[in-house]
């Protein structure tokens, strides 16, 4: 049993919204789109070690190495063009 918990949603449902809004955007090219856009998925574990082996997890086949970024923090980023897919491992007494 891992020391880490992991929180993502239903892969199927997401690729699938993914797409619905890759075709509306294509089929309504007066819709805005932002400058940049950003999802994650979190890492949650009392012990840094912990948070850092769960970010290493989701984040290897991203391709990408995880970044201890100070105060039990730990977060590894992978872009396609403007759009970022994170992975982040939040210290506990920083959630809510």
């Amino acid at each position: 049993m891992p020391e880490y918990a992991i929180r993502s949603g239903d892969r199927a449902a997401f690729i699938a919204g993914l797409r619905e809004l890759a075709d509306f955007l294509t089929a309504n090219p007066s819709a805005l789109v932002p400058r940049t856009a950003s999802f994650g998925v979190f890492v949650d574990a009392f012990e840094s070690d912990a948070r850092r082996k769960g970010a290493e997890y989701v984040a290897a086949p991203l391709g990408v190495p995880v970044e201890d970024i100070g105060e039990g923090y730990y977060d590894a980023r992978r872009t396609f063009g403007p759009i970022a897919y994170s992975v982040i491992a939040i210290p506990p007494e920083e959630r809510q």
